[in-house]
């Protein structure tokens, strides 16, 4: 049985500004010595257990840099559903898009090593069950941006055929970070989501993916031609390249210390709309996410490095 889950704001509250629409997963980081390949062993330092998912990340940054937030998603009635769902209400996101049903909720298996790279093993749970009959497009249609992001669609297409329905029906824009399992359906699997696109946020690996093209300037001129409005792809330690069709330009890193890299590009997806939403220009939006992420590489986990508003407008009262 599925339900509808109560969140602490009502029907009648006013519409979250973005809306998140992606996996709910309960990530368990194992901190290794390495990342090991097959017939290899390695030890393990510590264990944590961290909420997590790639748009619930955003949007949780986004919440904390204070911008009203919701989520669409699903969660088992289990022990991980009730950690998902109560950390989502106690960073102030309206869960009331969430349903919760029979089943095991998503939880993510991460390794990561002593200079912050990381490995990744997912269980989708119910994740990869939501259907149209999950949503009220009443409540989709009040916000300003829908920001999605990938689910695995190991037992069915369900998930991903609903954001795609969504897309095309909700009078909303659309923000995208594909992952890697989105950008390799390439740009004809992708359409849909493209022409419709505020914003597209793969990094440059996911970018060759969708293109087939491995210059990254040539790639996302590919995705503006195809209808995205604006474009920015995640280099990692070489920074952004962000575009809009006119200004093209490739953004620095900066230089930060790397404790763990899981979710960096979800902070500077947070960093990124955050400023994208006050009107500042795409240079200017490239610089503050490199900036949220590097505050966050800095920390354990996903979320505990996603910056307060004080934080992040000291940092970047200068540009």
């Amino acid at each position: 049985m599925t339900k509808q889950i109560n969140s602490q704001q009502t029907s009648t509250s006013n519409p979250p500004q973005i809306i998140g629409f992606g996996a709910l997963n309960l990530d368990r980081i194992l901190y290794v010595n390495r990342i090991v390949k097959p017939d290899e062993e390695g030890f393990i330092s510590s264990v944590e257990n961290h909420p997590g998912g790639s748009a619930a990340n955003t949007i949780v940054g986004l919440s904390r840099l204070g911008i009203g937030t919701g989520y669409i998603g699903k969660v088992a009635h289990d022990e991980g559903g009730e950690i998902l769902l109560n950390d989502l209400t106690s960073e102030n996101v309206d869960a009331r898009g969430v349903t919760a049903t029979s089943g095991r909720s998503g939880s993510c298996l991460i390794m990561v090593d002593g200079r912050g790279e990381r490995g990744i093993l997912v269980d989708p749970g119910v994740n990869d069950s939501i259907s149209i009959t999950d949503i009220d497009m009443r409540y989709v249609d009040g916000a300003a941006l829908i920001h999605m992001t990938s689910f695995i669609c190991k037992e069915s297409e369900t998930s991903f055929l609903t954001q795609k329905q969504v897309a095309l029906s909700t009078s909303s824009r659309i923000s995208l970070d594909p992952g890697t399992l989105y950008a390799e359906r390439g740009m004809g699997g992708l359409i849909d989501f493209i022409k419709r696109a505020r914003l597209l946020l793969p990094n440059d690996h996911e970018l060759c993916l969708m293109t087939g093209c491995e210059n990254v300037q040539k790639g996302a001129k590919m995705l503006i031609d195809a209808g995205a409005e604006w474009v920015a792809v995640k280099m990692g330690d070489r920074g952004c390249y962000v575009t809009d069709g006119i200004i093209s330009t490739k953004i620095p890193p900066l230089k930060a210390k790397v404790v763990d890299t899981t979710g960096a590009g979800d902070a500077f997806n947070a960093g990124f709309i955050h400023s994208m939403l006050q009107g500042k220009s795409i240079e200017e939006c490239g610089k503050i996410g490199n900036i949220t992420a590097s505050i966050s590489i800095a920390h354990r986990g996903a979320r505990d490095g996603l910056p307060y508003s004080k934080e992040l407008d000291k940092l970047t009262e200068d540009l």
